[in-house]
């Protein structure tokens, strides 16, 4: 079957180059599995006894799950959005009922031996309908009525997510604040607005409250000094301090009661508050121990020490990244974070070429979840980030995940495939 006939197939051109980066990602995150839990008892790559021989499993069928997507007609994931997204909503509110609770949060519905889980397929759902809904409304000036409309969209899941409580996987839908910033419905100034308040929270935590006012009082006062003739700017002052002042009261009202312990006390590790290398911090020290311990080149495949001995919890999964360091090295790292920015700008660059709103808005979407998840796992093991549990794209163990990202981009990839008319 020639090139032509294959692309007619798929109903367009796929961007191949795209599939490439999918594809060279399973496979690092397919031998960095074996690296992880390698047992010598099952050397086999594909023993379906060991965590690396399922991924196997997971890799050939999302191959083949990707197949079908591309040969779906593309208007199906369109009119079919709110469909997916309600049966999305009643697996989220059935795994709270008949869910399986693995480490505190009950966030997975056993089926056999596999476990589905609900919250990852959820915010493919949520970028669908959001896409469809935004989309809807493209022709018209953005306006508040759109946008509490779609902050609806995506927050009927988030409230289900925190009720499992899986707080990490809720913050990832918070990245579609991006789309809604591409979209016109979020300014620049509420960007930055919003990146001041985690900037006070942060500071707000790690720091006395009180520390903090003050700062903010002399930054305003500096301010109104500068601005003394003029009223108008001295009065939004004002009020911007007044605004800055409950804010930081009410971060410690935030941080007490409704963070968990285990969140609060890894919070506190990052910013240096306590000490604790065997307890809250462990997880963080040995993920450090591992990564620094490859240095330039890496320690070699199968020769991390950290990686054998099962130093580091959740190698497999949430800490990938650790076995990544420990035997490729800082090279290694470094090239695997390369492809996952090219696939980034390679998102948003087909983004940007398509035709219909639709289109354009659901790879936003998709840039922003995977852009979320790449940053905050690999800054969680290297210790910039809180540890909140979430998996690194297409390279953590899991079927659930893999699947959910695969979908995610392969929708993405049809429609940029049909972009002459998808909608």
């Amino acid at each position: 079957m020639n090139s032509m006939h294959r692309n007619r197939f798929f109903g367009g051109n796929v961007d191949w180059f795209t599939v490439l980066l999918w594809f060279l990602l399973c496979i690092i995150g397919w031998f960095n599995i074996h690296a992880a839990v390698f047992d010598p008892q099952h050397p086999g790559l594909f023993s379906l006894e060991t965590n690396y021989g399922k991924q196997s499993i997971y890799i050939f069928s999302a191959m083949l799950i990707a197949i079908v997507i591309l040969i779906v007609d593309a208007k199906f994931y369109s009119s079919f959005s709110p469909i997916l997204y309600a049966i999305t909503i009643l697996l989220l509110i059935a795994v709270l009922i008949i869910g399986r609770n693995v480490g505190g949060n009950q966030a997975w519905i056993p089926i056999g031996s596999f476990r589905l889980q609900p919250s990852e397929f959820a915010k493919l759902a949520t970028c669908l309908l959001l896409a469809r809904y935004l989309s809807a409304h493209s022709t018209k000036t953005p306006n508040l009525k759109t946008l509490i409309g779609g902050i609806t969209v995506v927050a009927l899941p988030v409230a289900l997510v925190l009720l499992q409580p899986d707080t990490g996987s809720a913050l990832a839908f918070f990245a579609l604040v991006f789309v809604f910033y591409r979209e016109g419905y979020i300014s620049g100034p509420w960007m930055l607005f919003g990146a001041l308040a985690i900037m006070l929270f942060v500071l707000t935590l790690a720091f006395n409250q009180w520390i903090v006012i003050a700062g903010v009082a002399m930054t305003v006062g500096l301010g109104i000094y500068y601005f003394r003739k003029k009223r108008k700017i001295i009065t939004s002052l004002a009020a911007i301090f007044a605004i800055a002042a409950v804010y930081v009261l009410c971060v410690e009202f935030v941080y007490e009661n409704v963070l968990q312990s285990h969140q609060r006390n890894r919070i506190d590790v990052i910013l240096g508050k306590i000490d604790d290398p065997r307890g809250e911090g462990y997880n963080l020290n040995q993920s450090m121990i591992a990564i620094g311990s490859g240095q330039f080149w890496g320690k070699g495949y199968l020769q991390g020490t950290q990686t054998k001995y099962n130093f580091v919890p959740e190698q497999s999964t949430d800490f990938i990244f650790c076995t990544v360091g420990e035997e490729w090295g800082f090279v290694g790292s470094m090239v695997v974070i390369g492809i996952y920015l090219t696939l980034l700008l390679r998102i948003v660059n087909i983004a940007e070429r398509q035709r219909t709103a639709f289109a354009r808005i659901y790879a936003y979407g998709v840039a922003s979840i995977l852009f979320f998840h790449f940053a905050i796992n690999i800054g969680m093991t290297i210790g910039i980030v809180p540890i909140i549990g979430i998996p690194l794209p297409f390279i953590s163990y899991g079927g659930s995940s893999l699947w959910s990202f695969t979908i995610l981009l392969f929708i993405m990839l049809k429609f940029d495939a049909n972009r002459k008319g998808i909608v």
